[in-house]
């Protein structure tokens, strides 16, 4: 690929020592895939401002997967994944650009060195440069990037996603995907055809009989299990993720026993709680709160998601969308949940807890489970937290919907008709909502301002505010652990089983 000359060693250079990279690449129930051996920069020696300048590139963000998924149900459409092979040597570096790299061992000749004309893997500004060189060859082949997610295509006949080099495409027929596919390997990128929407970055997808399509981790989850030593007949199986009783620091408590690695398990459990498993968001970001520090109290907690996770291994999202493009937005707090449990000289124990789920169609598409970074004051000022977080990762779901619903003909000229809805059960932060022009009551004048904004963009984009009974409020799930009568509740709601 031409991605380098050989040439003297210039005198007072920066030159980088290069290093293999053997990789064992598996599909996302474990099975090996292939053995990849590959020849990288070693990027961490680059000086900046004279081997490298920007660096900063985007991947493709998974509501923007996950709603692609509900229209590919909703629309009944085809799908194609791609992978780019040997992606980051399809760029050029700049002509400012001159980045010189030992020889590897085996080929080194005395006085000589690399001289980069491609972005070799393991340079600081690779992942940058492919990025352009792919953005670059979809608007020649007349696929026009999104302003809401740059890393989403829109064409007149297909959409398409692209994280790094993994590539998926849609289309109500699939000649439109094998003509682009052809147009895009005549503009030079070596592109290669993967099986349907099957395995994109580590999920598992696959329709079941009745049309749904099913996102499961089970190769992730028996790591997980793996790791924590579950994998005996002799662990029980738990049926909620976490106790009722919140999860404290426990300076003074047993020591973590050390029998395997803490944060390896909590960075897997992150992964699957982000993408497949949101039934586990909650359980999961407390036990991350104590990822440096961990106590035995949080080896039991980890575990116990372990154990959740071994009676529901072969569980996943379940995205069967309705008819109706409709969004909803179940913003929920916790107000002060650690008080009276935690040391009670510990900052963090007075922190509220945000949790808050967004379905399109019915499907889950962003959920999320986080401490406040500020202190609330009441339950009401926790609860408009919450809704104005919520609001702000809402707005754009919604732009990118009603872009989406155009390209593909779904019918999203006035938002009414798409039926855009906050679900709040806190009758304080309802009226507050609201109320325009923006007015406050003396208890809520000292957080008055963060309202403004999203009350604003509540009324110019018609959103109703509906009050929801507890017992329905979905967002409950990532606030607090719940009994497990109320979990299973909500989990069906949620993950559909």
């Amino acid at each position: 690929m031409k991605a380098w000359k050989v040439v003297d060693t210039p005198p007072g250079a920066n030159v980088i020592d290069s290093i293999w990279a053997f990789k064992i690449k598996r599909f996302p129930d474990g099975l090996i895939k292939k053995f990849k051996a590959r020849f990288c920069a070693r990027g961490d020696q680059q000086l900046e401002g004279i081997d490298f300048f920007e660096t900063y590139a985007p991947v493709v963000q998974w509501t923007t997967v996950r709603l692609l998924l509900v229209l590919e149900v909703l629309l009944k459409l085809k799908s194609k994944q791609g992978d780019v092979t040997a992606a980051f040597l399809h760029a050029d570096l700049g002509e400012d650009e001159n980045i010189f790299v030992a020889m590897p061992t085996g080929f080194k000749q005395k006085g000589k060195c690399l001289k980069l004309k491609k972005t070799l893997y393991g340079l600081r500004q690779s992942p940058r440069m492919f990025w352009k060189y792919l953005t670059a060859a979809m608007v020649a082949c007349h696929m026009v990037p999104s302003k809401l997610d740059p890393c989403l295509f829109v064409g007149t006949q297909v959409l398409c996603i692209c994280y790094v080099d993994d590539i998926l495409f849609w289309s109500k027929d699939i000649k439109h995907i094998n003509a682009l596919a052809v147009m895009l390997r005549e503009q030079g990128l070596l592109l290669e055809q993967e099986d349907d929407a099957a395995g994109f970055l580590g999920v598992n997808l696959s329709k079941t009989p009745d049309g749904k399509l099913e996102m499961k981790q089970t190769g992730l989850i028996d790591r997980v299990i793996e790791t924590l030593g579950l994998d005996t007949k002799l662990s029980k199986n738990k049926y909620t993720p976490a106790e009722h009783k919140p999860l404290v620091r426990d300076e003074d408590g047993e020591p973590f026993s050390g029998d395997f690695s803490y944060a390896s398990a909590v960075g897997m459990l992150l992964y699957l709680s982000g993408h497949t498993r949101p039934d586990i968001a909650y359980a999961v970001n407390c036990c991350a709160r104590y990822m440096f520090a961990p106590r035995n109290i949080h080896e039991i907690a980890i575990k116990r998601i372990g154990r959740y996770l071994k009676a529901t291994r072969d569980k996943g999202l379940i995205l069967n969308p309705c008819e109706e493009l409709r969004i909803d937005n179940y913003p929920d707090a916790d107000f002060a949940g650690m008080y009276g449990h935690e040391v009670i000289t510990d900052p963090s124990c007075v922190k509220s807890r945000t949790g808050f789920i967004i379905t399109v169609a019915n499907c889950p598409v962003l959920w999320m489970s986080k401490l406040q970074t500020e202190t609330a004051l009441s339950t009401m000022e926790a609860e408009i937290i919450a809704l104005a977080h919520s609001c702000r990762e809402l707005f754009p779901i919604i732009d990118l919907v009603i872009s989406l619903g155009k390209a593909v003909g779904l019918p999203t000229e006035d938002l009414t008709t798409m039926h855009v809805s906050i679900h709040e059960d806190n009758a304080g932060a309802l009226v507050l909502a609201e109320t325009i022009p923006p007015q406050f009551t003396p208890r809520s004048k000292y957080y008055a301002i963060k309202t403004v904004w999203f009350r604003e963009e509540v009324q110019k984009r018609k959103i109703k505010l509906l009050k929801i009974d507890t017992v329905e409020q979905l967002g409950d799930l990532f606030t607090k652990g719940v009994p497990k009568v109320t979990f299973e509740y909500l989990r069906k709601k949620i993950m559909g089983w």
